[in-house]
């Protein structure tokens, strides 16, 4: 039985991988939960379903209002450090679903506690950066997202020297196909109407642009050791395949399911081991039509904004994702249109990538430039309002 320690676990990952813990109760123990505070109702029912040992939010006032609701076993941590600690407790597996990058200190608390990483929160490998691998044993950090989850079992098929590069595949969000100029009065609720995944609001903005796609393009070159300019999006649209590995003979290796994230979550807390009877398969007895097309980044051009702050290095990524996420914000509030988000962060990363870069790569640097991409972003926001 391995133990679980789920950071996020009111969010749409948590929920999904206690769905999965449920399902096998004889293979998973829950230890800890963390959540943002947001859903303390829910947090609740987790935590008297599982009886974990310790359960941590962000406030003392999260705190308070848990108290004597919770199983007369399981203690409360509270703090704005409360899932960093959670994230160093002794077990098996710490899942971090944690959304953006506050993600960043729990994820390097769980690879210095020596415990397998199943990694849901690809923000805080992406603005981390070496510091995340360079703190990462062999194999340590295993990935939660579907595609890259995908890149590691089709990766099983060949040695790393003979991947010639990988196929990042994209739904292309609710706007597929759309030009830039049929994309300027885009409205929230459009975006937040994902036509494949079930996601919270961030990622499923972040679908919509191909910010999200971007992030997942880092995230493949620093989990998998593949040059940013060796990994190719395409858009699929119907995310059955969930990505592929070519190789160097012209060998083409895809993983293949219908889209469901349980897979993907069950494979990264029983890895590398498969459980059984996680979700259906294809029905072969019927007609299944797979397309791709190319990605139009002239109408998307997030995914080449991150590719060079990929390039780049350092803070950029930290950058990228900062202001992004405060974009996604303002948009959702109706302060700014569709394609602003996309062209703030990039005059953000573009005003960024001017100045000299920071000689060593720290968490300190790597927080002040995030501090600094979200300041920076919301300014440009209020000067355009």
């Amino acid at each position: 039985m391995r133990d679980i320690v789920l950071l996020g676990s009111t969010g749409s990952i948590g929920t999904q991988t206690l769905e999965v813990i449920a399902g096998h109760p004889d293979a998973f123990r829950v230890v800890g939960l963390s959540a943002g505070g947001g859903n303390l109702d829910l947090l609740v029912d987790q935590a008297n379903t599982w009886h974990p040992d310790v359960v941590a939010v962000p406030t003392p006032a999260a705190a308070a209002a848990l108290d004597g609701r919770l199983p007369s076993s399981t203690a409360v941590w509270a703090g704005p450090d409360a899932s960093q600690r959670l994230a160093g407790l002794p077990c098996d597996v710490v899942v971090n679903a944690i959304t953006g990058a506050a993600g960043l200190e729990p994820t390097l608390a769980a690879l210095a506690a020596g415990t397998t990483l199943a990694l849901a929160n690809k923000e805080s490998l992406v603005i981390g950066g070496e510091l995340v691998t360079a703190a990462a044993a062999p194999g340590q950090i295993v990935a939660v997202d579907s595609e890259h989850s995908a890149f590691a079992q089709a990766l099983r098929a060949g040695r790393a020297e003979e991947v010639r590069r990988l196929i990042l595949t994209a739904s292309g969000g609710p706007f597929r196909g759309r030009t830039r100029a049929e994309l300027t009065e885009v409205t929230p609720e459009q975006a937040l109407a994902h036509p494949t995944w079930n996601m919270g609001r961030i990622i499923t903005i972040n679908s919509a642009t191909l910010i999200n796609k971007g992030l997942e393009l880092l995230e493949a070159g620093l989990l998998y050791g593949v040059d940013l300019d060796a990994i190719q999006v395409v858009v699929h649209p119907t995310s059955d395949v969930h990505s592929m590995v070519e190789f160097c003979d012209g060998s083409t290796i895809a993983q293949c399911s219908p889209p469901d994230m349980k897979l993907p979550i069950a494979l990264a807390l029983n890895w590398p081991d498969r459980l059984p009877g996680v979700t259906r398969g294809f029905d072969w007895s019927r007609g299944i039509d797979w397309r791709f097309e190319p990605l139009d980044d002239e109408a998307f051009p997030a995914v080449e904004l991150a590719r060079r702050c990929g390039h780049a290095g350092g803070t950029a990524p930290a950058v990228y994702n900062a202001a992004n996420e405060i974009c996604v914000d303002a948009f959702c509030d109706g302060r700014i249109g569709f394609l602003a988000i996309v062209d703030t962060v990039t005059a953000v990363v573009d005003e960024h990538l001017s100045e000299p870069a920071d000689a060593v790569l720290s968490v300190d640097a790597v927080l002040a430039a995030d501090a600094w991409g979200r300041a920076r972003a919301a300014e440009l926001i209020a000067a355009g309002a």
